[in-house]
């Protein structure tokens, strides 16, 4: 509300975007109350205005007469044209398509566009950490506010009626989710039967927009106990008042979905519940399976941006320049992939560094991985292997030191030399070493055409490891070094040596100019 009010104050327009005609709704009686005070003409463009409202509405925004637009999938339609749009918002990003979003991009070519969305698709998701959109996240939750708990269960009557009654008793809310318009009148049917005295009410996107917006309306007004509805409140509805919610068929839907829909409780200073029911005696699916255990484990505040990442993985990042939202790149591979578009990031953004970014190969004939018996489930030991494969430096390699013995137990002599190796390979980058091998018993150290051996360097090396070492020129320099301890920790001693010497040697250059 702040971004819009300042982007109003320099006489531009503002948009809001968002999926559903109940969470428009919502935001245009959020913006009105807030603005109010203020000379800021606001208008809601969704089913919920007649036609001869629309075109009205519609003219005025191309008069400049509308301040701020709150709408639908409407505001993308040809008709919809701003006088001086200067921000976009767009809720609830994930709900959207890419042709949608090909579709916002015509709206306006140099217009500020501020995406919000609890669970990001893969692709956009992909496109903040690489550096292609600027990425904020939000993790302190407003005061007074606790984790929904959050139960995954067979579909037992006895549990539906309890739940429903513990809420009633303190005065609360509950949803009830059934995703499915046929069928929704004999589940309301059966909850009536559990809970005589709930007043219920029924609310789905075939209804009538007015009969729609009257029960929300209602029912954020307490006339009724219980909202049976279809995931049209999945996006965005605030309502305070219902902390209970539950979702029949749960293994039906998403990770992102169930995601959305628990985050519609939990909105007060009160305990919240959340309760993902399937049918009984029902084999589950691998997926469906995954996906419930999931989103029983991610309860914490701002775990949707590390479902989003769990997503990411799984389905991959989809196409920048396509529209597919997800998956792999198959003929490159999804690694290469990454470092392509980093590199085109750096490049353009000005950050390219003169060391060029290599591959460094290391044959020390010395155990290296991470054993079954220490690490028995093969997730846990792929996501320990990337965590390894990502030291930078001696302290993040103490760091997931740490961690492994705090999970599980002292580690193997293989998984150190893994960690040792890893953090080796970080220090080979920055130096311009492409392979360290054996050969007739000596280390031997192949160099880039672009390194760090400059004469300093190579002076304190020189003096450091006199007879034991000796140097070779040409295009691809290499040096050779006779070893008196371990070969991996002669290694990484020679390594230190150089980038010490190296850092020096900037130093003194440093001190030479000022």
């Amino acid at each position: 509300a702040r971004a819009i009010f300042k982007c109003i104050l320099e006489g531009k327009q503002a948009a809001i975007l968002v999926p559903t005609t109940i969470l428009a709704n919502q935001h245009y009686h959020t913006l009105k109350a807030r603005m109010e005070q203020f000379p800021c003409k606001v208008e809601m463009l969704c089913r919920f205005r007649t036609e001869s409202q629309q075109e009205e509405i519609v003219s005025k925004l191309r008069r400049g007469e509308i301040d701020v637009l709150v709408g639908t999938h409407r505001m993308l339609s040809k008709d919809v044209k701003f006088k001086d749009l200067g921000l976009l918002v767009i809720d609830e990003e994930q709900r959207f398509g890419v042709q949608h979003k090909e579709a916002i991009k015509m709206l306006r070519q140099n217009v500020d566009v501020l995406t919000l969305s609890a669970t990001p698709i893969p692709r956009t998701l992909h496109m903040s950490l690489i550096g292609i959109k600027d990425m904020s996240l939000i993790e302190e939750p407003p005061e007074e506010r606790y984790p929904v708990q959050t139960y995954v269960m067979e579909q037992d009557d006895d549990i539906l009626r309890e739940a429903i009654r513990r809420e009633m008793d303190r005065g609360g809310q509950v949803f009830v989710v059934y995703n499915r318009v046929k069928g929704i009148h004999a589940i309301a049917s059966r909850i009536q039967k559990l809970v005589p005295e709930a007043r219920i009410a029924i609310g789905h996107g075939q209804m009538n927009e007015r009969a729609l917006e009257d029960v929300m309306l209602s029912f954020v007004e307490g006339e009724y106990d219980i909202l049976l509805a279809t995931t049209i409140i999945e996006s965005g509805i605030d309502i305070p008042n219902a902390n209970t919610i539950i979702v029949i068929d749960a293994d039906r839907y998403g990770m992102s979905q169930l995601y959305q829909l628990r985050g519609r409780v939990g909105r007060s200073n009160r305990m919240a519940y959340a309760y993902l029911m399937y049918e009984r005696q029902k084999v589950l699916s691998e997926v469906a399976e995954k996906r419930l255990r999931a989103i029983r484990e991610f309860t914490e505040f701002g775990a949707g941006f590390h479902i989003a990442m769990r997503d990411l993985e799984i389905r991959g990042a989809g196409n920048l320049l396509g529209t597919a939202q997800s998956g792999h790149m198959m003929m490159i591979g999804y690694e290469l992939y990454c470092k392509l578009v980093e590199d085109a990031v750096r490049k353009l953004s000005g950050t390219v560094t003169n060391m060029p970014q290599i591959e460094t190969s290391i044959e020390l004939d010395i155990p290296a991985f991470l054993p079954s018996y220490y690490i028995s489930d093969e997730l846990l030991k792929l996501q320990m292997y990337k965590k390894i494969a990502g030291i930078g430096d001696k302290e993040e390699r103490e760091e997931i030191f740490d961690e492994m013995t705090d999970r599980y137990g002292d580690p193997p002599k293989e998984a150190v030399n893994l960690m040792d190796i890893a953090w080796l390979k970080s220090r080979c980058i920055l130096l311009g070493i492409s392979r360290i091998h054996i050969e007739n018993g000596r280390l031997v150290f192949t160099f880039e055409e672009l390194n760090g051996l400059k004469p300093q360097v190579l002076a304190q090396a020189t003096a450091a490891y006199g007879m034991r070492m000796t140097i070779y020129g040409g295009v691809k320099p290499t040096i050779r070094l006779t070893t008196k301890k371990k070969r991996l920790q002669e290694a990484l001693e020679f390594t230190e040596v150089l980038l010490n010497a190296g850092q020096q040697a900037e130093e003194a250059a440093q001190t030479v100019k000022e």
